[in-house]
């Protein structure tokens, strides 16, 4: 008994303690969901699950479906075009496929309607210079197909960067030998890569299905009834708080549904290498028309998915900055920016508090603390958004007495009307992301320097800050910015929880594409790419670092 209470003793310490306490702050506003699912139901939820339900099912499948399968193909070939083939440009094709995750899919869904539109850069061409008229439903891409274009496009790079990263490693020796045996590279491809890559794609399209199901902004601009458009419907459209959180309840079965199938298609497969020295694939130079077909097919796809959206914006921002440039400007902007940076920050530091209890602690409810951390991440923003706001009014009604106290004409609601709350939500829904960069520096750098510090007396907040913190100061900036760039393009939390007058470049550019603003959407959206180019720009060189 006294050995068991001595090892309660070395497990509780200031990282344990703070761990729980967080743990307990993310899983309380999901909780409150399924608290509410047991409400008496009424006559708009009888409604839905008459007559819309189905639809919600149906179309939020389909999307997921197909947008995963064509994801799946463009991201895996491109993976193994660049790794296992040399040909022009490939050093460039290699990290600029990743260039489109900086476009947030809603602002590539309003601009490529604009592009395809009958006044648009296409059609206007077709018609001034060739004379060509085409029947208009031939370009009109607000649809199911032009929806699973959109998501494709610019989803894919999840498939492709994962699975670069697993290719680019693996052991060339399996390739080699395959090669010397004669099988062609289709053969290879489809016999060895594929199957030996299959943890990793699944990873990947994981991630391309839950941005799917978390979309608001390409399915609400295009018309497409998910479960995402009926929860904001519900909520804002009829009032009906109730409705929405059983739409986010199903929502979050299909959710654990998918991240289960994709538990059970991972398998128990692990490949790990059967020695330390790992050789990477060196390229195989590809020459003549097979040359440039690749470059065909790599440029054509970056065309799409980047360098064309990234045309029109400019075209439009020059035409319309001199309307949309204004002090309010430069205040969302700010606010943009200085929400992101805050929510940044708090999760990289709860990362670090959260992994280093992993690392000392290294028992089960350590890991559990650890899985409960990246679960906000496969968590849609409109569900998040409806247990945040259920736990936030549930605060401010348990705090009345206290804003009384303080200020006697405050009102009911001060905590779920201001950016706490949204700042709150993004850091429930983007922890995953940073806690899983910093835990891999920790577990890259392992245990041995800590000891060491312990031995040498000092105490492990010392140790952790004049030791653990800079050698794995790398990790910890990359997962900052990989959460940064995801909260300054998040659309549905900040539409959501925003508080009354607050906008960010996010906002903004919905609100103009929605009220047929195109044009004056642009330089928020430009401004969105901009900074999220410049953080992935850094994040890939850091990354590139941290390999050599």
């Amino acid at each position: 008994m006294g050995m068991g209470l001595g090892r309660s003793k070395r497990h509780i310490n200031i990282w344990s303690i703070l761990s729980l306490i967080i743990i307990l702050l993310i899983l309380v506003p999901n909780l409150n969901i399924f608290v509410n699912i047991f409400n008496e139901p009424n006559d708009t939820w009888d409604h839905i699950k008459t007559y819309l339900l189905k639809d919600y099912t149906i179309n939020s499948l389909t999307l997921v479906i197909f947008t995963g399968l064509f994801a799946t193909i463009i991201g895996t070939s491109l993976a193994w075009l660049v790794s296992v083939y040399d040909f022009p440009l490939r050093n460039f094709f290699k990290w600029t496929l990743i260039l489109p995750l900086a476009i947030p899919p809603y602002i590539a869904a309003y601009t490529y309607n604009g592009l395809l539109s009958y006044t648009g850069a296409i059609q206007s061409f077709l018609r001034n210079n060739f004379d060509i008229y085409v029947n208009q439903k031939y370009f009109d891409i607000m649809s199911m197909q032009g929806t699973i274009f959109i998501f494709t496009m610019f989803l894919f790079p999840y498939v492709y960067t994962i699975t670069r990263g697993f290719m680019s490693k693996q052991s060339a020796d399996l390739i080699e030998n395959a090669r010397l045996l004669g099988k062609s590279p289709t053969s290879i491809f489809f016999r060895i890569v594929l199957p030996l890559s299959r943890v990793a794609i699944i990873g990947g399209v994981s991630l391309v299905v839950l941005e799917v199901l978390n979309d608001y902004g390409v399915v609400n601009y295009y018309g497409i009834q998910t479960f995402s458009t009926a929860i904001f419907t519900s909520w804002f459209g009829m009032g009906d708080i109730d409705s929405a959180i059983r739409l986010a309840a199903i929502l979050m079965i299909i959710v654990f549904i998918i991240l289960f199938s994709e538990k059970m298609l991972r398998g128990r497969k692990k490949y790990n290498y059967t020695t330390t020295k790992v050789r990477p694939i060196r390229p195989y130079e590809l020459k003549g028309m097979k040359a440039w077909l690749a470059f065909l097919y790599a440029g054509l796809i970056l065309m799409i998915s980047f360098i064309i959206p990234v045309i029109q914006l400019m075209d439009w921002a020059l035409l319309s900055y001199r309307k949309v440039l204004d002090s309010e400007f430069f205040s969302l902007a700010l606010n943009s920016v200085l929400v992101a940076l805050i929510a940044s920050f708090i999760m990289v530091v709860i990362a670090l508090i959260v992994a280093n209890n992993n690392r000392l602690s290294h028992n089960l409810l350590s890991k559990i603390y650890g899985r409960i951390t990246t679960l906000g991440y496969s968590i849609p923003g409109a569900v998040i958004a409806i247990g945040v706001m259920v736990f936030f009014i549930n605060i401010d009604h348990r705090l009345y007495w206290l804003y009384q106290l303080v200020d006697s004409n405050s009102g009911k609601l001060v905590l779920s009307t201001s950016v706490v709350m949204l700042i709150f939500a993004y850091v429930v829904r983007f922890l995953g992301i940073g806690y899983n960069a910093v835990d891999s520096g920790f577990e890259k750098i392992g245990i041995t320097f800590h000891e060491a510090a312990r031995t040498l007396g000092k105490n492990s907040i010392e140790t952790f800050f004049k030791v653990d913190l800079k050698m794995i100061s790398p990790a910890v900036l990359g997962g900052f910015l990989l959460v940064f760039i995801e909260t300054l393009k998040e659309l549905p939390l900040t539409l959501l929880l925003r508080p009354f007058n607050f906008n960010t470049l996010a906002t903004k550019s919905y609100e103009y594409a929605n009220d047929e603003m195109i044009h004056e959407a642009a330089v928020p959206s430009l401004l969105i790419v901009l900074i999220s180019f410049i953080a992935i720009y850094m994040y890939n060189k850091i990354s590139q670092r941290k390999g050599a």
